[in-house]
């Protein structure tokens, strides 16, 4: 029997051994405190995969040519602890590889393994949190790893800009840091957001989105709603500069929450992952004969503090 590859795509463009990105599923739902059910969601996401089009008008390519290697899904969950560990390990073993990794969840607790994997393999990292909520709580519920930490550790030891945010706990305004926050309410208002955003980033940026910093208009599927968020295009306008302007090493998509009877958010999350792809290599469609090492070292100087053999 073949194995499952991404969105249902040939097998030689399906290979560990020459795939330029790498797919590791984390379906974990273990510290959400509303609605269950994340842990459904790489699955939902990767059947809406295979009912995409995997031509990307805008950018006129078919990033999937590059290779999507999908990797065995990290299924540790006995305990928010041991959760991170494992995706952090996961996350590290394919970065020092030189392969683009991305991560699709499961509840936001999953990148705090993801950003410290990221954090450590490259230089002076800022992490982009596109969210409705803070998760700027150093513990909840007795854990330091709860989905409402998410991104307490990335504001101790990286460059956090914090996208669309809504919803937070006022004790969490005695962490963060003001001047890279856009809070939703702000943004309406605010012509020049997205330049200001990307003006406080570093070389090296890691993305990662909570789907919940969606409008639920758009995006209802998620374990914690919120009123007032971003819509489809004014965030693909976002991401576009970001991969255009800076160095993404990386990113993860987390908190889908699917619904049977709703499988629009699915699909969104679907098509959202593949955009990003189609951000990051749309300048590569005349290389995908070339080694993915070759290319790798040469795209936007992307520059990594281990060496291969340091993980042989």
């Amino acid at each position: 029997m073949n194995k499952r590859t991404y969105a249902g795509i040939p097998e030689q463009y399906a290979k560990s051994e020459t795939s330029k990105i790498v797919l590791i599923p984390v379906p974990y739902d273990g510290t959400s405190t509303w609605q269950k059910g994340s842990d459904k969601g790489p699955e939902a996401f990767l059947e809406a995969s295979e009912n995409m089009e995997l031509y990307d008008i805008e950018t006129n390519s078919e990033v999937y040519k590059n290779g999507i290697y999908l990797a065995e899904a990290v299924t540790e969950n006995s305990s928010p602890e041991k959760m991170v560990e494992a995706v952090h390990a996961a996350a590290k073993v394919y970065i020092n590889k030189n392969r683009f990794v991305t991560l699709v969840g499961g509840e936001h607790s999953i990148s705090i393994g993801s950003i410290r994997a990221f954090n450590e393999c490259f230089d002076n990292l800022t992490v982009v949190q596109i969210d409705a909520h803070a998760d700027l709580r150093k513990e909840y519920d007795g854990s330091k790893c709860n989905h409402a930490c998410a991104v307490y550790e990335a504001s101790q030891t990286t460059n956090l800009i914090q996208v669309g945010i809504r919803s937070m706990d006022k004790a969490e305004k005695t962490v963060m840091d003001l001047e890279r926050v856009f809070f939703a309410h702000d943004m309406v208002n605010d012509d020049f957001w997205m330049e200001n955003a990307i003006d406080l980033m570093t070389t090296n940026v890691f993305i990662t989105i909570d789907l919940d910093a969606f409008d639920p208009s758009i995006m209802p599927s998620t374990g914690t709603p919120e009123p007032g968020g971003l819509l489809w295009y004014e965030t693909l306008d976002f991401l576009k500069k970001i991969f255009a302007e800076k160095n993404v090493v990386g990113f993860d998509i987390v908190e889908l929450c699917p619904n049977k009877l709703e499988r629009s958010s699915d699909f969104l999350a679907a098509k959202l992952y593949y955009k990003m792809l189609s951000y990051k290599f749309k300048d590569n469609e005349d290389d995908l004969g070339r080694d993915f090492d070759e290319n790798f070292e040469e795209s936007n100087g992307k520059t990594s503090k281990f060496e291969d053999e340091d993980y042989e």
